[in-house]
């Protein structure tokens, strides 16, 4: 049966992928003789949907799956999706809201029903979208981080970081959401410029004798200032450390201090000290020992520790009250513009306020000392290696990690209480009851940061505490594949977690990854309408419903107005259907060491073509070989072409290099050794030099070019399947019998291995021949505008020894009539001649002498203008002196090849005068 005309994807993807998935071919197949490999999937929140960076960190992650699969490997692909504790409170909130209810009035275990009973319903989303990018993950072992395995293992590792004293609660300084009310991450805090002001405040000397001006952009902390810096070297303050000064509205006196915390240079050289809410300030109170005082409430309102006139209020309603009193009375000394970051809530785009408030901690010192040592030795590599010096920076400079959450979604702290307030800190309830002597307790109300289930990964999914066969296999996996932005949030706490509780690092490499960003360079995010979504860009979407998925939810009609507008220009017709393996495939080529992804349509339809490509020459090749002798019985004899033992010599090239891709994770020079491979090399020449071939009469030629056509064929699918999976599968069902191959699935077959002896210098380098001199024909007929269906003579001289067995070829590619050899030299004839080494050609045609006299006396005056240009800018001694020296070094090359051009078509023209 004829495979279709077109490459039609979604019916080939909407097949496959399931058939691969039941057959069980994702699953680890736990062979003790195999090699284990092993990725962990950074588990995605189970709030979420598939972005774009999802989809080219997870496309990369399939490719070396698929690849040491094919390898022979023991593969496991761990697989999994993170509770997201804020984010999913967030959405059942709001969904609560929305019928008019409360959690708090709902209670704790109703609230945690519904969000499980939400989880079960669209907590599935993002896997059943990393089906349609073909991510072959185990889904038998899919877990999720409230699964009760992992949560054992959470328990389990509290408890004993507890017990080592490396677990303690305390009052600290920590990012206060105060809509959420918790303590947030610091990579739930997002830091934007905005525009602010910069108040200047008086503050009067206690002695009475002079003023300080104290530079703020958040007066209304003044309320719980404690002091005021200056640097020690300062000459202007250097007098006036130690004393005294009135901290306006509240009439408490507080000290005047040196530390080098301070920047002289900046508005006044004096800083007000608020240790209770600023995170250098906390540090400065520290090293002086000043006690903080907190003005806040936990929802941001100003609370009994300040003035009364002040209480009650809003932050940012205190501070205009607080502004206006100061004003009055004459201590508001200037108001001047200011930039400044302002950091923001993720999740509630409100502003961040730092809060003391009492939090579990981890002590991070000693195990950021491990952590920092297994890369040192070389346990742990990072690619590209540069990360290296952040991941050493992040964690020379590391504080405790406050793990408390005041959410309810999460895994609830193991710590109870009795009623006089001891701790009792205990994997279970029943464990604590007992360690209480059976006293009543109270559990503690808060749940651990998602970060902190997360930093198990490595060994919770595995298993552990149990001493598992998967535990034992993949511990430390391969590769873990990830963005460099949670290099330290996620990555540096696995590697203490795991190391602490395993002895094991987590991983052996770890691969970062730039960030996908649009086609201009700039991040994707809802609020510049650039996001482009992976399963548009797999499915096609329309005009309109683009416009809706960009604008929906925007509370700005002018930004909704203004992303309609550039999302109707960029994309006048939509966004068309690409498929699955064009996508992957643009991903695949764009992922080059230590840069950022620019990521265009136009790289996707071009490597749609290319699938395109592969369609229709497995077409054409299953048409001329299916029913036929393709070499298969080895009784009957087989003749190889020199152009049979190029191809196959290449092969063995574009193999070699596409293992070394995987192996260096240079997905891009894979995708371009599979590209130059399969397009210009199988398809634009082989496939054309098999044409004629195939119409030799003998037949161990036919054979062999059949042979070479499918075999040839049936390899590069295999190559590139970890790549595009889906049409080498579909095409592989084809080509595998015909090329002598049997079994269920490419999924299934050993990946190409190339092979030295399989490597033909001879024929190389007669094939190179070749493709110069059909290129030199071809320029030949352009420049005399022959027609592409017009045959004629070339007549050649010089080396023609070397054109044995390919004047064939050559006459068939360069639609000639025939080749003539000239031993005694070309004629004197006004033809173009092309130069190909030491073989010299010219096509024998007669020329219309005016039409050539024109088009030359074109190029002549084209070559003239550009060569006045190029010596105006050589001398010019300003272009001269101040350009880069490789750049007029390249205009001195221009204009000398200017002038030779310029010189052999002059000659053209007088030879042609002369002859009329």
């Amino acid at each position: 049966m004829e495979i279709a005309k077109s490459f039609e994807p979604h019916p080939i993807e909407a097949r496959w992928y399931p058939e691969w998935e039941s057959r069980g071919y994702f699953k680890a197949s736990m062979d003790t003789n195999a090699r284990p490999y092993c990725i962990l999937l950074p588990p995605p929140n189970v709030t979420g949907t598939l972005h774009m960076g999802h989809a080219f960190q997870h496309t990369l992650m399939d490719c070396l799956i698929r690849y040491r699969r094919m390898m022979g490997d023991n593969v496991l692909w761990q697989a999994g999706t993170d509770h997201a504790g804020i984010a999913t409170q967030i959405v059942v909130e709001r969904q609560l809201e929305a019928q008019q209810l409360d959690r708090r009035t709902m209670g704790r275990d109703a609230f945690l029903e519904r969000v499980w009973q939400w989880k079960e319903q669209s907590g599935s989303t993002i896997t059943r979208q990393m089906r349609r990018l073909g991510s072959s993950c185990d889904w038998s072992r899919e877990r999720f981080t409230m699964d009760e395995g992992l949560s054992r293992a959470v328990a389990r590792v509290f408890v004993q970081l507890y017990r080592e004293g490396l677990i303690y609660r305390g009052k600290r300084l920590v990012n206060w959401d105060p809509v959420l009310q918790t303590a947030v991450s610091d990579l739930e805090v997002v830091s934007e410029e905005e525009d602010g002001k910069l108040w200047h405040i008086r503050y009067p000397l206690a002695s009475g004798q002079g003023t300080l001006v104290v530079a703020t952009t958040r007066p209304e902390t003044m309320l719980g200032d404690v002091a005021v810096a200056v640097h020690p070297d300062d000459p202007r303050y250097q007098h006036m450390i130690g004393q005294q000064v009135l901290l306006p509205l509240t009439g408490r006196n507080i000290p005047i201090i040196a530390d080098t915390y301070v920047d002289p240079a900046f508005g006044t050289g004096c800083v007000k000290i608020t240790p209770a809410h600023d995170f250098n300030d906390y540090q400065v109170g520290q090293r002086h020992q000043l006690e903080p005082i907190s003005i806040f409430t936990l929802d941001a309102r100003i609370n009994d520790n300040a003035p009364e006139a002040y209480r009650g209020m809003d932050r940012f309603e205190a501070r205009a009250r607080i502004l206006a009193d100061l004003e009055s009375q004459g201590f508001l000394d200037s108001v001047k513009p200011h930039k400044l970051m302002v950091p923001r809530g993720d999740r509630t785009r409100q502003v961040i306020e730092p809060m003391l408030s009492d939090q579990w901690f981890v002590s991070m010192a000693g195990m950021a000392d491990n952590a920092l040592s297994v890369v040192r030795e070389g346990k742990i590599r990072f690619v590209p290696e540069n990360w290296t010096s952040t991941y050493n920076h992040w964690l020379d400079n590391i504080q405790d990690w406050c793990i408390s959450r005041q959410l309810w979604w999460g895994h609830r702290i193991p710590a109870w209480y009795d009623d006089e307030g001891r701790v009792y800190v205990a994997e279970t309830k029943a464990e604590a009851v007992i360690m209480a002597g059976g006293k009543t307790l109270t559990q503690d109300e808060d749940v651990l940061d998602t970060w902190f289930s997360s930093a198990l990964w490595p060994f919770s999914t595995l298993g552990w505490p149990d001493k598992t066969l998967e535990l034992g296999a993949f511990l430390p996996s391969s590769v873990l594949v990830t963005g460099f932005d949670i290099i330290f949030f996620w990555v540096a706490r696995m590697i203490m977690m795991t190391t602490h509780f395993t002895g094991h690092v987590p991983f052996e490499e770890v691969y970062v990854t730039g960030l996908v960003r649009d086609a201009h360079g700039q991040k994707m995010s809802k609020s510049k309408g650039n996001i482009l979504d992976p399963i548009d860009l797999i499915d096609g979407i329309d005009l309109e419903s683009l416009v809706q998925k960009r604008t929906s939810n925007l509370m700005d009609p002018k930004q909704a107005a203004t992303i309609e507008k550039s999302t109707r220009k960029e994309f006048p017709d939509g966004i068309p259907s690409f498929g699955t393996d064009a996508l992957r495939f643009t991903f695949a080529s764009l992922a080059t060491h230590g840069r950022d992804i620019k990521f265009d349509l136009q790289r996707c339809e071009g490597y749609r073509n290319f699938c395109n490509k592969l369609w229709n020459a497995t077409r054409y090749v299953l048409m001329n070989v299916e029913g036929q002798d393709c070499g298969l019985d080895p009784a009957l004899p087989v003749s190889l072409s020199v152009a049979d033992r190029w191809i196959i010599s290449r092969l063995q090239d574009a193999e070699a290099a596409v293992h070394e891709a995987f192996r260096t994770y240079r997905f891009d020079l894979a995708a371009r050794a599979l590209y130059e491979f399969l397009w210009d090399e199988y398809c634009d020449w082989y496939v054309e030099l098999a044409k004629t071939q195939l119409a030799h009469v003998e037949d161990a030629v036919h054979r062999g070019t059949r042979r070479t056509l499918v075999r040839v064929l049936e390899a590069t699918l295999r190559l590139a399947h970890p790549i595009i999976p889906f049409i080498t599968e579909e095409l592989w069902q084809r080509v595998a019998p015909l090329a002598g191959k049997s079994g269920a699935s490419i999924m299934l077959q050993p990946y190409p291995q190339p092979q030295d002896e399989k490597r033909d210098a001879t024929a190389s380098e007669a094939l190179g021949l070749l493709k110069e001199l059909v290129n030199a024909c071809r320029t030949l007929r352009s420049e005399m505008n022959v027609g592409p269906g017009e045959r004629v003579p070339l007549l050649i001289s010089g080396n023609t020894q070397k054109l044995s067995g390919l004047e064939g070829y050559l006459q068939f590619l360069a639609r000639l009539s025939e080749v003539s050899p000239q031993s005694a030299g070309l004629p004197d004839a006004d033809a173009p001649v092309a130069v190909v080494g030491d073989i010299q050609l010219m096509l024998k045609i007669e020329i219309d002498v005016a039409a050539e006299t024109e088009r030359l006396n074109k190029q002549i005056a084209k070559l003239e203008e550009d060569l006045v240009k190029a010596r105006a800018k050589l001398d010019n001694p300003g272009f001269v002196e101040r350009a880069p020296a490789t750049v007029v070094a390249q205009e001195r090359e221009r204009m000398e090849r200017f002038s030779v051009t310029l010189k052999e078509l002059q000659g053209q023209l007088a030879r042609l005068q002369n002859r009329g």
